[in-house]
């Protein structure tokens, strides 16, 4: 069923808001955000956020002019955030046509999505603090294209919107097989019930929805490591239904947004729910991949002791080069003040471990996904009570009276309690992720691509690095022809082999 608690509802053609007023046609109609009147504040950071963002901008200068994307319909599914608001711009300025949602039920940020709803930049479905049923209802509209089948493209992260019409697609067979509806019982997951909700009342509505967007569809650009694992596990099983490019695995995108763009948001996003200080407490950081990286160096940049959890003996031995120390979770899980996971995997922190902290440990998450915190566990544990202490920062006490504070509820600390990464980093990842949709959309028919997982060339990684170095007062060496041969490549790069690992 549709939401309620928006700004904007059309019933029989005729706009009204909440309030009961009509409103002009002008105002985008099918936007669904949660106060428009946040707009104004929106606009004045979008253009804060331009400045910071020179990749993007420039890119719009460079293909503005061709139009390379005119006539494209464009589904993203991304945190709905200021920065995503010039990503959105930026497909839009090269002639695409654009439907948005978040990818996280706590990312959003209203004056954002509210900013490019009223600017008509894109149709919007996300507000702060969906519930799972109107997370994926944001989802549907998002990749529902009135008088189409779907989109042309999709720019994915974490792959919800890519994971709809493939599961979509699946029931639909079923469906017309053997009758088969999907039943939102055969699941415990409370996520996938949604899913199966979803589809369950679309298949009854439209048999054929998700089969006919399948083959509308062109080719999907991947924005993070989960996203990513998702789409080479369905190309290797065969059951990817159209080309995808790995935008995670960019070096300007995973080497800048996992590593700087975490060292940035994490701490920015435990200071701002709890004002704790950081300085001096034990912090336990759990996976010391680019992720964790990031946020064990800004954890000692805040002054406190780092203690790593790693599964893998490389990055562990990093960490120890690096002076953390590398420790199970059993040995400092009494006496550790913040724990945060960031490992792309599940259970990392179980209810049994936060049952062993110490009174009022910070329990959080900066891994894509919910399920790295055992929130289930915690709130079925007898006994436990809880207490919202502000939007997503609750205290779970247990029976003995000790408790633990856990933020955004186990989803992305950064987004769910502060404003994600910050701008500059982000335009390395959106730059990619433009030319990603420009790539794949130019070969759509060129037989390059098949249905499998691509990197972008590393002459368009260098090429995003080069568009942000001006902004930093950087100067880059040329070298010379004979240098160039020397190392066997050219004046202008790429100059690092495929292999290199920066």
């Amino acid at each position: 069923a549709m939401p309620i608690s928006f700004t904007w509802l059309k019933v029989s053609g005729v706009v009204w808001n909440k309030r009961g007023s009509k409103l002009p046609p002008s105002i985008m109609a099918d936007s669904k955000v949660k106060d428009i009147g946040l707009a104004e504040f929106g606009r004045k950071e979008l253009k804060l956020a331009e400045h910071e963002m020179p990749g993007l901008m420039e890119t719009r200068k460079e293909y503005g002019a061709a139009q390379p994307l005119k006539g494209v319909n464009i589904t993203g599914s991304l945190h709905m955030t200021i920065q995503t608001g010039v990503l959105i711009e930026t497909l839009q300025a090269l002639g695409a046509t654009v439907r948005w949602c978040s990818c996280n039920i706590f990312s959003t940020q209203d004056h954002a999505a509210s900013a490019i709803a009223k600017a008509q930049t894109a149709s919007v479905f996300a507000w702060k603090g969906e519930t799972l049923e109107e997370y994926w209802w944001c989802t549907e509209q998002a990749l529902t294209w009135p008088g189409k089948d779907g989109p042309d493209m999709i720019v994915d992260d974490g792959g919800d919107a890519t994971l709809l019409i493939h599961e979509g697609k699946r029931r639909e067979e079923a469906f017309a097989k053997d009758g088969t509806l999907p039943d939102p019982a055969e699941t415990e997951n409370a996520e996938f019930k949604c899913v199966l909700s979803v589809l369950r009342e679309s298949i009854q509505k439209d048999p054929t929805k998700w089969s006919r967007m399948a083959k509308t569809v062109r080719g999907v650009s991947e924005e993070t490591t989960t996203g990513v694992h998702r789409l080479i596990q369905m190309a290797e099983k065969g059951e990817l239904l159209f080309p995808a490019i790995n935008v995670n695995d960019c070096v300007t995108k995973s080497k800048f947004d996992n590593v700087y763009g975490c060292r940035h948001s994490l701490p920015d996003g435990i200071m701002r729910a709890t004002d704790v200080m950081i300085g001096g407490k034990r912090v336990v950081v759990c996976g010391y991949g680019d992720v964790g990286k990031g946020s064990a160096f800004a954890m000692r940049g805040a002054g406190a002791r780092v203690i790593i959890t790693e599964v893998d003996p490389i990055c562990a031995l990093q960490a120890c080069m690096e002076g953390f120390q590398v420790a199970t979770l059993d040995d400092v899980i009494g006496e550790a003040d913040i724990f945060v996971t960031t490992t792309g995997n599940k259970d990392i922190i179980m209810a049994t471990d936060m049952a062993k902290m110490k009174n009022n440990a910070i329990v959080g998450n900066i891994g894509h996904f919910d399920n790295e915190i055992d929130m289930a566990g915690l709130e079925k544990v007898s006994g436990v009570k809880v207490e919202n202490i502000k939007p997503q920062v609750d205290r779970y006490e247990f029976p003995d009276g000790h408790g633990v504070i856990v933020l955004a509820a186990g989803r992305l600390l950064n987004l769910g309690c502060a404003t994600g990464h910050p701008s500059f980093v982000m335009s390395c990842s959106f730059t990619n992720q433009t030319l990603a949709q420009l790539e794949l959309w130019k070969e759509r028919d060129s037989g390059k691509y098949g249905n499998k997982v691509y990197l972008l060339p590393k002459s368009l990684d260098e090429k995003v690095a080069r568009l942000h170095l001006p902004a930093l007062g950087a100067r880059l060496t040329t070298l010379r022809k004979d240098q160039a041969d020397y190392i066997d490549c050219q004046v202008e790069g790429p100059f690092k082999p495929d292999t290199y690992r920066y």
